[in-house]
């Protein structure tokens, strides 16, 4: 026994150097490019998928042993780290640090609540939309991590206020039965968490602490946040980098006065995350797999300039919007039942007293944050302004203003956030005083000369690991290319060119909805870019038509805790179990398939030109055979 236990410590070690090992006889029985790059692809996902070593390190792997096995040269494989698409993500988190500093986010988060109300099926649509919102910018676990804390707040105002009524009913306290969620009902002040995207969901359980903020165990960091401008000032103090409920032994502690309130806290819960990725698959930067997606497309195809963040936004935009009424709809229909009438009743005569209380203390966190400060408006112009330069520089229905230079192709989403991006290390967040003299009483030597974001909070909110990540699938999928191996895998998948276009995407989007419920979602995609991009050359199938969709339902891994870190967070409430996310995420998958596999068939056959194999993609056949 002592034997087998050292074993399974040890996996991970073992994992690393026995898979090498065991594999080797593939490259030195067959020397050839293509048996030395399926190697290195095989080694690299095996490491991904167990996550033996980080998955920042494991895509590593092929800057060494690519140039170890004559595939490519150390200098080209150095060349795929660093691409186009990680200036654009380089200047997308300058935004979003400054959004997160200035808590920009958390105002409108708090004010969409306001506008929504305290009715269970009101407050489930205000949530999910206002998630939905920030997760078209920011990190689906940034976003799940920023609102799970508000809606556990909320939670508890909705509990806390049922049990007044219950003992003012009463003609004592002691007469009223003590039942609650065993949270401290005293008003705690929301803390949020920020985390990057594709943090190891085993992280999590690492992180978890005794300490103890608001009743829920936490794991604290000391991080300085920033003092807004204004008369209402507010202390630097020290905030939770990471906020998340202890074991989840405590569910079995936690009580609920009715079925119905336990059925709100499933449902509100489990909505963030579901929220969360149907945003993250609005915008081109919404999620990593997006992004990899684009750099790929780009390497294999650099002819086609069909993709870009107006293209994809006027494709995934009607799908988000689909996905968001249809999965609230599932959401209360499983959760909170059919009376729709009832739960989302606007009608101020309508309301209890726990859904008074309740709107009463989301007035009050909004009214703390003060009135909005000047570094908050600078980052909300700087926001949308850069939206905005996304969709005008190639719109495609009209010239954008890319067009007004003489040189054309030399600018990119990624040339408007890195200058943006850089513009706001330079603003300083105090607000400047033009000819006037400064009122002493109203000076913040908090702030100073301090722009809005320092390289501190850039550090802080940058995922590099993601960077090498990417860099790690762009290395890959060029040493498929170079060595034969990528027409090779399309050459053995001729049997399928007997089923229609639309079965071939069915089957793929099916698949990878499968497997990235177990794997990452940037690995998921690394692997099978390469191969859908051969496939589809082989069937002469536009490539878009496959690698889209596929794209999309990889992010549709929300069935069980371990398919991504929001899942993660949501699960660590313990409002929910494993079967709970297992039914509630099929659904939401099924619907998510659903509706892609229309779109992609209806208004994306005319916004990409789906219905012909294009010029590009024979161009890019041509060279990978010869």
């Amino acid at each position: 026994m002592g034997l087998l236990k050292g074993l399974l410590r040890a996996r991970n070690l073992l994992l690393v150097i026995f898979v090498p090992l065991l594999l080797l006889p593939l490259p030195v029985l067959h020397p050839s490019s293509e048996a030395a790059c399926a190697y290195v692809l095989i080694v690299t996902a095996v490491y991904w998928v167990s996550e033996a070593v980080p998955l920042g390190a494991a895509a590593l792997v092929p800057a060494f042993l690519y140039p170890f096995f004559g595939v490519l040269r150390s200098s080209e494989v150095a060349a795929e780290y660093f691409k186009n698409t990680t200036l654009l993500l380089v200047g997308v988190i300058c935004v979003a640090a400054a959004v997160e500093k200035w808590n920009l986010h958390k105002r409108i988060a708090l004010r969409m609540v306001m506008m929504a109300g305290a009715k269970p099926g009101m407050l489930l649509l205000c949530f999910m939309c206002c998630t939905t919102l920030l997760s078209m910018w920011l990190s689906n676990t940034s976003t799940t991590a920023m609102v799970m804390p508000i809606v556990e707040a909320v939670l508890q105002e909705l509990v806390s206020a049922e049990d007044e009524q219950l003992v003012a009913g009463n003609s004592s306290a002691e007469e009223a039965e003590p039942i609650s969620l065993e949270v401290n009902n005293s008003q705690p002040s929301l803390e949020l968490i920020f985390v990057n995207e594709d943090t190891s969901t085993a992280d999590f359980t690492s992180l978890m602490q005794n300490k103890n903020v608001n009743g829920v165990p936490t794991v604290t960091s000391p991080v300085k946040t920033a003092n807004p401008q204004g008369k209402k000032q507010r202390r630097s103090q020290e905030k939770p980098l990471v906020l998340i409920p202890g074991p989840r032994n405590q569910e079995l502690n936690r009580k609920y006065k009715s079925q119905h309130d336990q059925m709100v806290c499933k449902c509100l819960s489990l909505s963030i995350s579901y929220a969360a990725t149907i945003g993250g698959l609005t915008t081109i930067i919404g999620t990593s797999t997006s992004l990899i997606f684009l750099e790929h497309f780009n390497n294999q195809y650099p002819a086609a300039e069909v993709v870009n963040f107006g293209t994809w936004f006027l494709f995934s935009f009607p799908i988000s919007l689909l996905m968001l009424v249809v999965s609230w709809f599932w959401m209360h229909w499983l959760f909170l039942g059919c009376n729709f009438r009832e739960t989302c009743s606007l009608s101020k005569k309508k309301k209890t007293k726990r859904e008074e209380v309740s709107e009463k203390r989301i007035q009050e966190e909004y009214e703390k944050l003060g009135a909005i400060s000047y570094p908050e408006m600078v980052t909300g112009f700087f926001f949308i302004l850069m939206t905005v330069l996304w969709f005008t520089r190639e719109p495609g229905f009209v010239p954008g203003w890319d067009s007004f230079f003489e040189k054309k192709g030399y600018r990119t989403d990624a040339t408007v956030s890195v200058f943006l991006g850089f513009l706001l290390f330079l603003i300083p967040a105090k607000k400047p005083c033009f000819g006037k003299k400064s009122d002493g009483q109203n000076q913040e030597p908090s702030l100073g000369t301090e722009p809005i974001i320092t390289w501190k909070d850039f550090q802080k909110t940058m995922p590099w690991e993601i960077v090498i990540l990417v860099g790690g699938g762009y290395a890959l999928a060029s040493g498929s290319k170079s060595s034969g191996l990528s027409t090779w895998i399309g050459h053995q998948m001729l049997s399928l060119s007997g089923l229609p276009p639309w079965a071939v995407t069915l089957l793929a989007c099916i698949l990878v909805s499968i497997v990235t419920e177990f794997v990452s979602n940037p690995a998921t995609i690394t692997i099978f870019l390469p191969i859908l991009c051969s496939l589809s050359e082989t069937l002469h199938i536009n490539p878009l038509y496959t690698l889209i969709p596929v794209t999309m339902c990889i992010s549709f891994a929300v069935m069980l805790p371990v398919g991504n870190p929001p899942n993660a967070i949501v699960f660590s409430y313990g409002h929910c179990q494993i079967k709970d996310m297992v039914k509630a995420g099929l659904g939401v998958n099924v619907i998510g398939l659903v509706i892609v596999m229309v779109a992609i068939n209806t208004w994306g056959v005319s916004l990409f030109h789906l219905d012909t194999f294009p010029a590009w993609a024979k161009v890019s056949n041509i060279t990978d055979r010869a």
